[in-house]
């Protein structure tokens, strides 16, 4: 036990000296090479992407950590419906109860796993977290210029499609054998803040400083844990804006088909936090067309590199197979019938 905490200490160590070196670089170049303007615009641009969304990773890893500590499974579970499709639709629009990104998503999915949520709402749930939720709304709507309608649009097509996806992989697995319940089960309680007992020993003794401490703890190492995937994506972001030219990309934004499938691979590859993601996403809004920019916010708090990986701790990998091919096409259905429909985008 003793060595794994090691390791784990160790891989957010080296984690926060890699976003750190990022992070100096992109300043150094701003100010020491302002003879160079490919070289200024590029350290302009990442800088602009990371210190936007800064903030907002802030206050999710925030409202994450005082979740983890103050708020009880149980009684989360008792206000639900009874019906699984009612569930469905209810665990969905948890996020707004529950405002946490896709990187700490999971280890609450396994907690309602191990009180007795059906699969289908902890699927629900695990997709539409990250995106049904006040701190997603404001901050896209803050990289949009304050344009309210594009924040309203990400939550309501984030939490049909979870809702779809839920409802979909309750009838392709009924029976539930999708769900590794053992494994789910014996590690319930590994991703809590290490006080070894239950919900309700840790509610009434974290009710106090200690309690305050423990959930900046829990909020500390979320933002340190995915504030690397922020960083590689605002400079693969910043890399297409300032050395790529836009001419060579003209034939992604004369097919727009072409451009959704870019940005949704980008969305999976990046790995970027759902409360940051819009920066990045309307970095590219003089670029590529809306529809590409939607499609990016739309798949990536659904299904990048790191959520895969850590379903493997839910989900068998048939079940993993099946909810991602899922996932990726509804999104892409959606999107290409959003660009259609609006092909100037939401204004």
């Amino acid at each position: 036990m003793s060595k794994i905490k090691t390791l784990s200490f160790s891989a957010i160590k080296w984690g926060m000296l890699f976003e750190l070196l990022f992070l100096a670089g992109s300043l150094c170049m701003l100010l020491f090479g302002n003879k160079n303007l490919v070289v200024t615009s590029f350290a302009t641009v990442f800088s602009g992407i990371v210190l936007e969304a800064l903030p907002f990773m802030l206050l999710g890893a925030l409202a994450g950590g005082l979740i983890e500590v103050y708020v009880s499974r149980d009684k989360l579970i008792a206000k639900l419906p009874q019906k699984t499709w009612q569930t469905v639709f209810a665990a969905a629009a948890l996020g707004f109860v529950c405002p946490v990104c896709e990187c700490a998503v999971v280890p609450i999915a396994k907690r309602l796993l191990g009180k007795g949520l059906p699969v289908p709402a902890v699927i629900a749930f695990l997709l539409g977290a990250p995106l049904v939720n006040p701190i997603v709304g404001i901050s896209t709507a803050v990289a949009y210029s304050f344009n309210v309608p594009i924040a309203l649009l990400r939550l309501v097509m984030g939490y049909l499609i979870a809702v779809a996806a839920g409802l979909i992989m309750g009838k392709l697995f009924p029976d539930g054998s999708s769900l590794l319940v053992d494994k789910a089960e014996a590690h319930v309680h590994s991703h809590s803040c290490g006080c070894g007992h239950g919900d309700s020993y840790h509610l009434k003794s974290h009710h106090s400083w200690h309690g305050i401490m423990n959930a900046f703890r829990h909020a500390s190492s979320d933002f340190i844990d995915v504030g690397q995937f922020l960083v590689i994506g605002a400079f693969i972001a910043a890399l297409f804006q300032t050395v790529i030219s836009r001419q060579s990309l003209t034939h992604f934004t004369s097919n727009p088909v072409s451009a959704i499938l870019v940005m949704m691979v980008l969305a999976v590859a990046l790995n970027i936090c759902s409360e940051a993601d819009a920066f990045v996403a309307a970095s590219f809004r003089f670029v590529l067309p809306f529809s590409a920019q939607f499609a990016f916010m739309l798949l990536g708090p659904m299904l990048d590199i790191k959520l895969v990986l850590m379903y493997t701790g839910v989900f068998r990998r048939k079940a993993i197979g099946t909810l991602s091919a899922c996932v990726f096409v509804m999104v892409f259905i959606a999107v290409c019938f959003l660009h259609y429909l609006l092909p100037a985008g939401v204004k």
